[in-house]
């Protein structure tokens, strides 16, 4: 067994012992200890700031672009922000230990449904630095011990962030960081289903496939962000106009912009030249199906592959579609089950439009931004999921516990 191996089924082995101990400590008790890895980050800066100078050196000399660099950039501002949510966490509810459901068995059997940790959770992620912090202390509040898998790029930030979390009075273990950045560390993690009970990838889709190709524990991802915005042909079409502007426009390199817009045929000749203005406007490059084209004449073709095609970028494709059944065909089939809106002053028409799409969020006249915990009013997230189990949409808190049924008796037999 190599020294990766080794140390990281240690790991594992004190994240299991941990996980049973954080079990055990009330919501006061953890509340208690995460305002104290907010202190600790705040007492830090010093240190956070000079283990940060050296990431963007080194990024700086492998020729890292803009936006990785200013992804792993730690200031004063963003470290007091990290702080600032620690601190928000500790104010939200706790879900464990609540009471899903209870009932009584004719036999006088007392069953509850109970929110429980799930227990050990891998986190494998890329770039920014904020995210050791964001991760190890949603899985703290609701139970959970993590091992943490942080990028080669920001290896000193991540360390310094995951120091200053585990010496806040947590139980030993409960927080912990992979100290290997190469490829091995990656499948022993996704391999030791012995010792974690859920790895969750945040990154590109090409770390996303590694991990679900090795993991032997349920991952929970996705993949791509190919949001929809559908225009019925009841649209208000100066609201159309606003959400595909804002959906695109408003913070483009993200999973919940726009990237394709679907318009209804019966008012693609009066909208389409309204949304490219605004669009054009904010420098965004358009590419359309060929009836769009006849309308827009010096617009590029969109091609197959751009329906499938996460930008993450100030791209927008656009089809003109006959009806409400083939835009939700068109989203069902290239979609990739993350968020899609409809806009339209019809009722009966959106309705139909949420029943049949198949995806984590569906919005009825609402920008695809809101696709956010925060904004969903969870305080705080993991991640999303286009899964179906065990968690769909925004993972906040609730999504990373599990449940187990307690039962209670006086005495009662089969026999």
């Amino acid at each position: 067994m190599s020294t990766i191996q080794e140390t990281i089924h240690q790991m594992g082995r004190q994240a299991r012992a941990a996980a049973y101990r954080l079990a055990q400590l009330s919501s006061d008790e953890k509340n208690a200890i995460l305002l104290a890895m907010a202190a600790a980050i705040r007492q830090r800066v010093p240190e956070l700031l000079a283990a940060n100078a050296l990431d963007i050196a080194a990024g700086k000399e492998k020729g890292l672009s803009a936006a990785m660099l200013d992804r792993l950039i730690l200031d004063e501002k963003r470290t007091e922000a990290m702080a600032a949510g620690i601190d928000q966490v500790a104010t939200l509810p706790d879900p464990v230990g609540q009471i899903l459901d209870a009932w009584q068995r004719p036999n006088g059997i007392r069953i509850e449904q109970t929110r429980v940790p799930i227990g050990t959770i891998g986190i494998i992620y890329e770039s920014r630095p904020n995210v050791t912090a964001d991760a190890a202390v949603l899985c703290f509040k609701t139970g959970n011990a993590t091992i943490l898998r942080g990028g080669s790029e920001a290896i000193h930030s991540n360390r310094a962030i995951a120091e200053a979390l585990a010496a806040a009075g947590a139980p030993d273990h409960a927080v912990q960081l992979i100290p290997f950045t190469d490829r091995e560390s990656v499948a022993v993690l996704a391999g030791m289903d012995k010792w974690l009970d859920l790895i969750i990838p945040r990154g590109g889709k090409g770390l996303i496939e590694t991990v679900v190709s090795l993991a032997r524990m349920p991952v929970i991802k996705h993949y791509d962000g190919i949001c929809h915005l559908f225009v019925d042909a009841a649209a208000d079409q100066e609201m159309a106009v606003a959400l595909t502007a804002d959906s695109k426009t408003q913070k483009c390199g993200v999973c919940n912009a726009l990237e394709t817009l679907l318009v209804h045929r019966d008012i693609a000749a009066e909208f389409l030249p309204k949304v490219a203005a605004a669009l054009r406007a904010k420098n965004v490059e358009l590419r359309g199906c060929d009836r769009t084209r006849a309308i827009l004449t010096d617009i590029a073709a969109a091609t197959e592959e751009d329906w499938t095609t996460e930008y993450l970028d100030l791209i927008l494709s656009i089809k003109i579609v006959d009806s409400l059944e083939a835009a939700v065909a068109h989203i069902n089939e290239y979609g990739s089950h993350h968020t899609d809106v409809i806009v339209s002053r019809d009722e009966a028409t959106a309705e139909s439009f949420l029943r049949q799409v198949d995806s984590a969020c569906v919005f009825h006249n609402v920008s695809t931004r809101f696709a956010d915990g925060g904004e969903f009013g969870f305080g705080a997230e993991i991640g999303i999921s286009t899964d179906k189990l065990h968690a769909r949409g925004p993972m906040g808190l609730r999504e990373l516990t599990s449940y187990q049924y307690r039962v209670r008796g006086n005495g009662q037999t089969k026999a």
